[in-house]
């Protein structure tokens, strides 16, 4: 089997671009893999400083995933924080990465330039993404586009490492899903909580249905043609709606008849359903919050008994045994 790894923040709300473009990705991925998925708390310090805010994502970004599906008996999950390891082996990795492998990462320049403080551990952030990695021996890393760049830096630091001590870590491979791979917010970018443009996964009705009613269309009048393919309303609907309703709709788009209210209506009703038990058993999860704690103390004891033996090993290989 397959050893799999991926992880999302606890930075805000979860939203349906987390859950397509990730997390429904991670829980199929329990039929067929050795699992690894993670609560990365260590990464949100780039930009969450609320002490209360960070712990309560945290507690419901795990209820999120359980209620979604994720079933801790079938994988491993856990908080990032409750594995030390992981900083050791973040500092290592740092002596040996080029400064210029970093410098040439977008994201950094993307996030200070929509206002994220250009801090060492947001510049350092992909050292940080290699060593939650390589920890795991990770063979394949499901990420979106977005992300796609920093798995590239992983491998880097790996073979780098590989070729300055000796075979050490596994190359990890990306696994991206391009129909699912980005998904677009409420005015078209990515779907994004930097960005403010989401649709939240675990919201009540009145509210979601408000949210859904501000993604953003065009002034094209409803019996003219439009074009399905540059929509963003059209793209959302492709995740929820069944096959034959969307050839219909898309029939409307191109042969003119597409209201925008209507239709947003539907995705809305589309997107409340299918949410609906899972939205019950995060109520649920959240009432018993012991219990969300209990799952996630076993969880890291679990992944720890993998990290102590690869940093075991990298300790070895570097000098730090004696």
């Amino acid at each position: 089997m397959k050893r799999i790894l991926s992880g999302i923040q606890p930075s805000g709300k979860l939203h349906i671009g987390n859950y397509f473009g990730m997390m429904k990705t991670m829980i199929d991925y329990m039929e067929s893999s050795d699992l690894y998925v993670f609560i990365v708390d260590l990464h949100a310090l780039t930009s969450v400083h609320d002490r209360d805010r960070l712990r309560q994502g945290t507690l419901e970004a795990a209820a999120d995933f359980l209620a979604l599906g994720l079933d801790p008996d079938r994988c491993t999950f856990w908080v990032q924080s409750d594995l030390p390891e992981v900083c050791e082996l973040t500092w290592i990795l740092s002596t040996i990465t080029p400064m210029g492998l970093l410098e040439r990462c977008h994201s950094y320049k993307d996030k200070t330039a929509k206002g994220l403080i250009a801090s060492h551990g947001l510049f350092s952030y992909p050292v940080l993404m290699a060593a939650d990695i390589l920890l795991f021996q990770s063979e394949i890393v499901p990420v979106g586009k977005d992300q796609k760049q920093h798995l590239e830096v992983a491998r880097d630091i790996a073979i780098k490492f590989n070729n300055t001590f000796g075979e050490t870590f596994v190359v990890p491979e990306p696994a991206i899903d391009e129909n699912l791979a980005t998904v677009p917010g409420l005015d078209g970018q990515k779907m994004s909580k930097s960005y403010n443009n989401t649709i939240p996964i675990f919201v009540e009705d009145k509210p979601l249905r408000k949210i859904v009613m501000s993604v953003q269309t065009d002034s094209t009048p409803v019996e003219a043609p439009k074009n399905p393919d540059t929509c963003n309303l059209y793209t959302l609907l492709k995740l929820f709606m069944p096959p034959d309703r969307l050839a219909e709709i898309r029939s409307l788009y191109i042969n003119g008849g597409a209201a925008y209210g209507h239709i947003k209506q539907e995705l809305f009703e589309l997107i409340r359903d299918y949410f609906a038990e899972a939205r019950n058993r995060k109520k649920q999860l959240l009432a018993d919050p012991g219990y969300i704690r209990e799952v996630l103390t076993k969880g890291a004891e679990k992944a720890r008994g993998k990290a102590i033996v690869t940093l075991d090993l990298v300790r070895d290989r570097v000098g730090l045994k004696y």
